[in-house]
């Protein structure tokens, strides 16, 4: 029974979570990121927490939400993330950045791609080491979704998550998008969110 209680909780059912592979990590781990970890698997994978994860989705969208959109940028290289990153940036109004992430965007006032932001969110803190790099030079927060693996003392807000999964960035991107704007007042229920996971997730 309070096992139903906890699941009735989270943002979805546990199964969602699991079959999109949210909770797989890898063989490594960090001192950063052993908090998150719920266990090992035999195999030697670790398994993230997956109630952490979801506690840090809502509180990542609470906060994005209380940025002007075009103040917030969207990094990640990885090429399973740039699709739900494109998706959520345009349906929340923010900067999206994927793929490569050209040098002095955030740091050079005199290049074409130049953007003062006030928050940015990175896909993989190791993959995205540029963005990472120019948002700690000029102060501005980071929140990270952020793997066993993972080092994160640059890391203002942590999303524990498999941040290499298809699947897995598609569920995370879609649940922060809908959560942000349900905390916006744009949305005042999970029926009114039109989109589906898939409209997220990148292709083969």
């Amino acid at each position: 029974m309070e096992e139903e209680i906890q699941e009735e909780k989270l943002l979805v059912p546990e199964e969602t979570y699991i079959s999109c592979g949210v909770e797989i990590g890898t063989q490594q781990k960090t001192a950063h990121m052993e908090r998150f970890i719920e266990r090992v698997r035999n195999d030697g994978l670790y398994i993230i927490d997956i109630k952490k994860t979801d506690e840090r989705i809502r509180y990542a969208a609470k906060l994005l939400a209380r940025y002007q959109p075009d103040k917030v940028m969207v990094a990640g290289v990885r090429h399973y993330a740039r699709k739900p990153i494109t998706k959520m940036c345009e349906i929340c109004g923010f900067i999206a950045a994927p793929g490569r992430f050209l040098p002095g965007t955030l740091t050079n006032p005199l290049s074409q791609n130049y953007k003062e932001i006030d928050i940015m969110v990175v896909n993989d803190p190791i993959g995205d080491r540029q963005a990472m790099n120019e948002a700690i030079k000029v102060g501005i927060p980071i929140i990270a979704l952020c793997d066993t693996n993972n080092e994160t003392r640059f890391v203002d807000l942590i999303i524990p998550t498999n941040n290499k999964g298809r699947k897995s960035l598609a569920l995370v991107y879609w649940l922060l998008t809908r959560e942000i704007l349900k905390a916006r007042g744009d949305i005042s229920s999970d029926e009114e969110f039109t989109y589906s996971v898939e409209d997220f997730e990148a292709t083969l």
